[in-house]
Formats: structure tokens, C-alpha cells, sequence
């Protein structure tokens, strides 16, 4: 049996920061124990930078293979993956060809993701016109949820729903458990906008917070009627918050989402033609900004993930910095973690929030909480070694997923991973970069190798 162990001063357990000695017995936690524990002689790896933490789960990636490898692929977005600490995602159905609607397509991403995936990857089943039929094959399938759209994705390939759609889907989904993601912005709110803009302001006019609003209502309505169970993706308008809160208060199973970038920037800060910075739903207001740091301190918002969406560069900046024309989406898988940092650092908030809303509360989502998201016993020895109080300069060349445009380029962050375990094993440090590729393919319930 393979035994060694992990030691800091300051280790993140869900009991809180302590000093603490971490016992993995064959890749997963068997003990947390007091930091002075005789260890028998057996390995051990001492400090790691400082804090030991979880490494992180994220519920939100677009991977875009096969069909799409050109935007991202299964082996650059797991190495920018553990780069940041991630040692687990959920592949969203969509921007791959074929979209993950039926059971073919899900053995198609499979296919193409095996052997290549540096952390471990599951996937989605995707929601659209039509496939309700397909649903319960899918979850039997092993997919870890299911997401759609209430506007349109972007591409032809995964349709939005519309609300008999989703009374559809969701009828089908409420008896078995599964969790409907929803991107939440309805096309009746949207007003024209531009044909073609450089300015941010007038882009982000045209997809305002009602139209986030009115699609959060309407989902909220349905899992009622459905008993059924719903998560908001990246929350971006404070106005939604309230809505969730009453939601859950009267019983509805509904969880929320925001990413870092929401978090990060202010509209008032784009900079006209800065396309990289486009997003759907847009980067709001600085009071945005402050109501959704309030809603994850308050439990209203869940979780904190990337939903990286990278592309091409010729797609993002497409028509010389046209913010109606380039692609919608920013990746951030590596930098997420040091992004929410450097905010909660700001804001006084302490470490341990971390791992709940990056950890935990994405694990829970996916229905993984019995083995990731946490240091504590029976979970997978998933682990960051991390330096909370170093900090860096983002530089494009170093990061790992395919293409290296950000909206991050030259900010200062504070937070670098020093090394990223999973099951045990180092597959990432400051070093030698991305050492091994350990992932596995994950279902609910099966580990496929």
C-alpha cells in the first residue's frame, strides 16, 4: 500500500485553516491529522509553498473537442487546468461537433478526450429543442448535469429553449435528480442593438440585466412547478440576486453561480474596441460587482468558475475590435484562483471562503462532494500547495491553454500555485510546469481510464 503525506502550518480542512498533517493512503485522504503526527518514517511533503488547499472542481469549461479543437482542446485546456490548480472539470455540451444532446455524441468527447486529459474531466448533457427523449439515456450515462440555453448559444448546433422546452426537459429530469444548468438571458429583453460597435457601453445596452432577470424568473417558476433542480450560470446583475434568495426561501431547489471575471472588472474600465473583454451576459457595474462579492458572502451565490471560453484570436478581435461581431467568452482556467484572491485579499475576506465557494460548493453541484472539494477522509488526495501572499505579473506566452488572449494581460495578481496533486501525485509545480498527464474520465459513478 502507498503511503505518504502532506504537512503546513496552514492546511484549509471544511473545519477551517489549521496546522495539520494529511495521511494519503493509495491516492486518497485517509486521515487529517495534528501537524506533529509521527509519520512512522514514511514520506512527506512539507509545506508546498505555505497553504495547502483543495484543489479546485470547475463546473464550467468549454473545451470545445472534438469538432472545435482549433478554439481548445482536451490536452491544452487540462494543462492550463492544473497550471491553476484545477484538478477537476465538467465539460460543457456545447461548441463541440457534434453538441453533447444524445449518447453518441457523449461517446464522440469520450473518445476524443481519452489519454489526453491532465486533471479529471466529466462532462454535460445538453438541453435543446427537441431532445427530452434523449435525457434519461444521457443521465444514465453517467453525465454529471445537464445545460441550455434560454438564448442563443452563438452556435447553430445547440438551439435555445424556449419555456415549453424546458417544461419538457425538466419533466424529465426533476425524478431523476439531475441538475439543469441554465445560461439565463431571454431574447424578448434583448433590444436591437448595433450592427456593428466599437464601444463597450453600447454592446453591453444591449444585453441588460433585465433580460438575465426575466429568464431567472421563468427558471425559477418551472423548477417550482417541477420540483426539479436548477442552477443559475454566471450571475452577473445584482438584480438577480434577490430573486434566488426568495426562491430558495420558498423551497426551490436552485443554486447560483458567478465567475471571476464578473468579480474582477467594471464596465466603466473596457476600453472601446478591447473585444477580449466581451462576455455574455456583459461585465456590469462597479455596484455589480459589490452586489455578487455580497451575494457569495451571504451563501446567495454558490460557487465561483471560469466558464472558459476561448476561441481564436481572428474570432475575438474580429472587425478591428467590433464588440457585435467578435465571440463571447474569456478564458481563465489558469488565473481564476488568483483572480478571486486578489479580490477577496482586498476585501478582508478569509481563505477558507475559498474553498468553499471554488471547491465544495462546485463538487456538491456535480454530485462529487463524497470525493472532491475537500481535505478530509475518503476524499481523493486532490490537493495545491499555494503561496497566497507572492504575486505576478499575467504574461500571455505563459499561459497553457491554446490561445493566450486575455482581458488579465499585465494585471497584478496575488496567489501562485506551487504544485497541484492529484490522488498524490504532482502533475503540475513552479519548476518543471506540467509534469504528467493523471486524469481521469469521470461519471457520477464510474471512473473510466
Amino acid at each position: 500500500m502507498s503511503v505518504q503525506y502532506f504537512r503546513s502550518q496552514r492546511v484549509v480542512t471544511p473545519e477551517g485553516v489549521r496546522p495539520a498533517t494529511i495521511e494519503v493512503r493509495n491516492g486518497v485522504i485517509a486521515a487529517v491529522h495534528a501537524h506533529d503526527h509521527d509519520t512512522g518514517g514514511a514520506p512527506v511533503r512539507d509545506g508546498l509553498g505555505g497553504v495547502i488547499l483543495p484543489a479546485l472542481v470547475d463546473s464550467h469549461v468549454h473545451v470545445n473537442e472534438p469538432g472545435r479543437s482549433e478554439w481548445e482542446g482536451f490536452e491544452t485546456a487540462t494543462r492550463a487546468a492544473a497550471a491553476g490548480g484545477v484538478t477537476t472539470l465538467a465539460d460543457m455540451p456545447l461548441n463541440s461537433i457534434p453538441a453533447t444532446t444524445h449518447v453518441r455524441a457523449l461517446e464522440a468527447k469520450r473518445a476524443a478526450a481519452r489519454g489526453k486529459c491532465a486533471v479529471d474531466t466529466g462532462f454535460l448533457g445538453g438541453v435543446i429543442p427537441g431532445n427530452a427523449g434523449e435525457l434519461r439515456a444521457l443521465h444514465e450515462a453517467g453525465v454529471l448535469g445537464f445545460k441550455c440555453f434560454l438564448v442563443h448559444s452563438g452556435v447553430d448546433e445547440f438551439p435555445a429553449c424556449a419555456a415549453a422546452d424546458l417544461d419538457a426537459a425538466l419533466a424529465v429530469l426533476a425524478p431523476l435528480g439531475a441538475v439543469l444548468m441554465a445560461h439565463c438571458e431571454l431574447p424578448r429583453e434583448l433590444p436591437p442593438g448595433p450592427t456593428g460597435t466599437r464601444s463597450y457601453s453600447a454592446y453591453a445596452a444591449s444585453r441588460p440585466a433585465a433580460a438575465e432577470t426575466a429568464a431567472v424568473r421563468l427558471l425559477l417558476e418551472l423548477a417550482d412547478r417541477h420540483r426539479a433542480r436548477v442552477h443559475v450560470v454566471h450571475v452577473s446583475a445584482g438584480e438577480t440576486l434577490p430573486l434566488v434568495a426568495a426562491a430558495r426561501a420558498r423551497g426551490v431547489a436552485v443554486t447560483a453561480e458567478t465567475c471571476p471575471h464578473y468579480l474582477h472588472f467594471t464596465a466603466d474600465l473596457v476600453p472601446d474596441g478591447a473585444t477580449e473583454y466581451k462576455c455574455a451576459p456583459p461585465i456590469r457595474s462597479a455596484a455589480d460587482r459589490d452586489a455578487l462579492w455580497q451575494g457569495l458572502l451571504d451563501g446567495t451565490l454558490d460557487a465561483v468558475v471560469s466558464d472558459h471560453s476561448p476561441c481564436p484570436p481572428a474570432m475575438k478581435r474580429r472587425e478591428a475590435g467590433d464588440f457585435m461581431a467578435a465571440w463571447g467568452g474569456i478564458a481563465s482556467l489558469q488565473l481564476g484562483l488568483s483572480v478571486v484572491w486578489t479580490g477577496m485579499r482586498a476585501r478582508r475576506i478569509p481563505l477558507e471562503r475559498l474553498a468553499t465557494w471554488m471547491c465544495a460548493a462546485p463538487a456538491r453541484l456535480l454530485g462529487l462532494s463524497a470525493r472532491k472539494g475537500a481535505i478530509a477522509p475518503g476524499h481523493d488526495a486532490d490537493l495545491i500547495g499555494w503561496m497566497p501572499d507572492e504575486e505576478f505579473t499575467v504574461r500571455p506566452e505563459r499561459l497553457l491553454h491554446r490561445h493566450a488572449l486575455t482581458p488579465y494581460a499585465g494585471a497584478r495578481l496575488a496567489g501562485v500555485v506551487h504544485s497541484t496533486f492529484i490522488r498524490g501525485e504532482c502533475i503540475y509545480d513552479l519548476t518543471h510546469g506540467v509534469r504528467s498527464v493523471q486524469g481521469q474520465l469521470i461519471t457520477r459513478e464510474i471512473v473510466h481510464t
